[in-house]
């Protein structure tokens, strides 16, 4: 079957489309027929050598896809062949079949398009697990999220929006801001042309955000950890700025407010049950058009390494995703 291989950690210019054998599923697994998959900043950094694991070489990267089940572990008992999935792996998303854990897939409501379903498990998976599992977040809170564009930051701005939350949208350009505010923002910060302190000041009345949802760090979080209500939560999501940012702990002693690390992928892997009803709830909100889930293009397969290449220099709003099928 057809395949993008990472042969060495150099990078999304050294992907190749090539050759591999079908994989066939443990017994707590499914095996689907790939339709669409989703290129995340995590698969450009897994292929980068710059995330924290490094699967054996060659692979086959891609953390997200739906499609159709075509066979199942002798332990599946929620799926069957000819569901229509999607679901979430480590690895293995590029390909025209792909093994994926019966935890870690759900079944798509009638009339989902596999296009916007592969970009939901990550995106609004982390964006649920931080607003509504680590931040506990309440109606009428400030929330402040950065790369709010991107995959990851506009799920969270859709979802906050849908939570009932007063969402702030913080970017690096000005073309981004009329997609977030269509997507929930009140208001939005550019904090490469404004300045971030001033601007949430105005914006919170002196009082502060309640919940920040980071997915930049560097300087913008070492800003934001400035910027705290009292007793509000600070989520480091991720680092796309490439630093890992450090924080005098003065700073939530004096406001009492709470860092919550927030990694979705370890809560998934040591709570299944719970992330799989996430899931699931997830999968309820877009049959019901409360969430929408944003594509900024569809490219073919071979295409990859052109994807990571856009999502590492931020020129994507939402996803990219492989048509495989």
């Amino acid at each position: 079957m057809k395949a993008v291989l990472c042969s060495s950690f150099t990078g999304p210019g050294d992907l190749r489309l090539g050759e591999i054998d079908e994989p066939k599923p443990a017994r707590d697994e499914i095996l689907i027929d790939v339709h669409a998959a989703s290129v995340s900043f995590m698969d450009q950094l897994l292929v980068s050598g710059l995330y924290q694991m490094r699967p054996p070489t060659p692979f086959v990267p891609g953390t997200e896809a739906s499609g159709v089940v075509v066979a199942v572990g002798d332990g599946v008992t929620t799926f069957a062949p000819g569901d229509r999935v999607a679901c979430s792996a480590w690895t293995g998303g590029y390909a025209e079949r792909m093994i994926a854990r019966e935890s870690k897939s759900v079944r798509l409501p009638d009339g989902i398009a596999f296009e916007a379903a592969a970009t939901v498990l990550h995106n609004y998976g982390t964006a649920y697990y931080a607003l509504v599992e680590r931040a506990r977040a309440q109606r009428g809170e400030t929330l402040f999220v950065t790369g709010a564009a991107g995959g990851v930051g506009l799920a969270a701005v859709d979802l906050g929006r849908q939570l009932g939350l007063r969402v702030v949208a913080g970017i690096g350009s000005d073309d981004k801001a009329a997609l977030v505010r269509r997507y929930g923002a009140g208001e939005i910060v550019n904090y490469r042309s404004e300045d971030l302190r001033d601007r949430i000041k105005s914006i919170t009345s002196g009082e502060g955000i309640d919940i920040g949802f980071d997915n930049v760090g560097g300087a913008i979080f070492e800003q934001i950890a400035r910027l705290m209500k009292w007793a509000g939560r600070l989520m480091p999501i991720g680092f796309t700025s490439g630093e890992i940012p450090q924080l005098p702990m003065n700073l939530p002693l004096l406001k009492n407010y709470s860092i919550l690390g927030v990694f979705a992928g370890a809560w998934v892997e040591k709570f299944p049950t719970e992330a799989a009803r996430a899931n699931d709830t997830l999968m309820q909100l877009l049959a019901d058009g409360k969430i929408r889930p944003h594509v900024d293009r569809i490219l073919p397969l071979e295409d990859a390494g052109d994807a990571m290449r856009a999502v590492a220099s931020r020129t994507v709003q939402g996803r990219i995703v492989l048509k495989v099928r």
